[in-house]
This record gives structure tokens, C-alpha cells and sequence, in this order.
């Protein structure tokens, strides 16, 4: 049932922040959870491998690649997507950090322990 909430919590914050965020567009709330589920599959079997390629440079700037890593992955996410639109690495980026504390909010709000 939290995977549920989870992913809910995902679409939500992310169709919400396609319409406060112009360089994120999504077709329909059904192609924001897609996004969620998509999203949630390339966190667990490629944001590891990308994180450990990286983790020099994490160590030297003090885990701020984390952030690019994240973005990184918004793009993989877009390009297996033709319901998903980003246009450029800079809105991934602010669209990452934004969805990050967004769903973090949401989560502490609704999820129950």
C-alpha cells in the first residue's frame, strides 16, 4: 500500500509542478503517473550504476552531483516517454530539486508509518 501512496504522491507533485514549471510538459495526469512508475524503475536500476561511476566527483563537490545524477535521470525518463516533454537539462535540473521537496513534503503529510 505505501508503493501505492508513493507513487501517487509522485504524479501528483509532478503534473503539478508541469503546470507551474514551462519547460516540463506532460499530456495527461495518466502520463504523469507513467513518469512515476518509469521513474521508479530507472531509480533502481540505473541511478546506482550512475552513482557509482560518479562518486568521485560526489565526494569533491560535496554530493551537489547528486542534483545533476538526478536530472540525468528526469531525461532518461523523458526520452523513453512520448507523453513527456523537457526542454532542456536546466528544467530537469530545477524540475529534479522542486519534485524532490515537493513529493518529500507530500510524503510526510500522507504516509503513514
Amino acid at each position: 500500500m505505501n508503493f501505492i501512496i508513493r507513487l501517487l504522491i509522485t504524479a501528483i507533485s509532478a503534473f503539478l509542478l508541469s503546470k507551474i514549471l514551462s519547460g516540463v510538459h506532460f499530456d495527461s495526469f495518466g502520463a504523469t503517473i507513467i513518469f512515476a512508475i518509469l521513474l521508479g524503475i530507472l531509480n533502481i536500476f540505473v541511478k546506482p550504476i550512475l552513482s557509482i561511476l560518479s562518486l568521485p566527483i560526489t565526494i569533491i563537490t560535496l554530493g551537489l552531483f547528486s542534483f545533476v545524477i538526478n536530472a540525468l535521470m528526469i531525461l532518461l525518463t523523458d526520452y523513453f516517454m512520448s507523453s513527456m516533454a523537457v526542454d532542456g537539462f536546466l528544467w530537469a535540473l530545477l524540475f529534479s530539486i522542486l519534485l524532490s521537496i515537493v513529493t518529500s513534503a507530500f510524503s510526510i503529510i500522507f504516509e503513514k508509518d
